[in-house]
């Protein structure tokens, strides 16, 4: 429980931290899942800049989502330190500081995006590219973007560890919750090192499944939050 504050104080933080979440969660999932499947080429050059061009609005949106997303992300963190920092204060101080490096991370890969943007405008100089350069070009830094997301991505799952962590021993949420958070932050990163390490990795059917505990852990405890806030802790400060 939140020190000095009562039970129904601690229910309304904890579905502040909910809506919080489910922003976070909602502008993610439109602009990494979403977008990407109707804009992207699938590799192919030709195909992805043609897609893009036709789905510009959906496009620039996808990066305006996510630059909320990014943003927003910064309040997470600091509500849900206010929710549980009384468990441990070290352990909550780690979760907001790994939180807190994976923004400029992820608010960096965007800048490729919006250079995808100015090699398919209406500068003078582009006019030196033909067609097949201009779609190579394109991606470039789509690539880029990729792995600048790539190196964010370890901090979206190191956060997790002390903040499943700290659901664990408070007792304001379901443990299981708390060990889904665990796990998933652990999945997060060993994604990353498929990929670094493993050439191919993404091609592998079991990839799409890496992270999977670490969308149950967080749906489920934004969906959690937001429905039951949180409820009196079992552990002291």
């Amino acid at each position: 429980m939140v020190m000095g504050e009562s039970p129904r104080s601690t229910r309304r933080l904890g579905r502040m931290a909910g809506a919080a979440y489910l922003v976070n969660v909602l502008a993610g999932i439109f602009s990494l899942m979403v977008v990407p499947s109707i804009t992207g080429g699938h590799g192919n050059p030709v195909a992805t800049v043609q897609t893009i061009m036709a789905r510009e609005t959906l496009y620039r949106a996808g990066i305006a989502v996510a630059l909320l997303c990014y943003v927003e992300f910064l309040l997470l963190p600091l509500l849900l330190y206010r929710l549980l920092g009384a468990v441990k204060r070290n352990a909550a101080a780690l979760m907001v500081v790994l939180a807190a490096v994976s923004v400029p991370l992820s608010i960096a890969s965007l800048t490729h995006k919006l250079d995808v943007l100015a090699l398919l405008g209406h500068a003078a100089w582009l006019h030196a590219f033909d067609a097949g350069q201009l779609q190579s070009q394109v991606m470039l830094p789509l690539a880029g973007y990729a792995s600048d997301l790539l190196l964010a991505q370890v901090f979206w799952g190191l956060w997790l560890i002390p903040f499943g962590w700290l659901v664990i021993r408070s007792g304001q949420l379901p443990r299981l919750l708390g060990y889904l958070l665990v796990l998933g932050g652990v999945s997060y990163v060993a994604d990353v090192a498929g990929q670094v390490l493993v050439a191919g990795h993404g091609d592998m059917s079991f990839a799409r499944y890496v992270t999977l505990p670490a969308a149950l852990g967080e749906i489920g405890t934004c969906l959690w939050l937001l429905v039951m806030g949180a409820r009196r802790g079992s552990q002291p400060a």
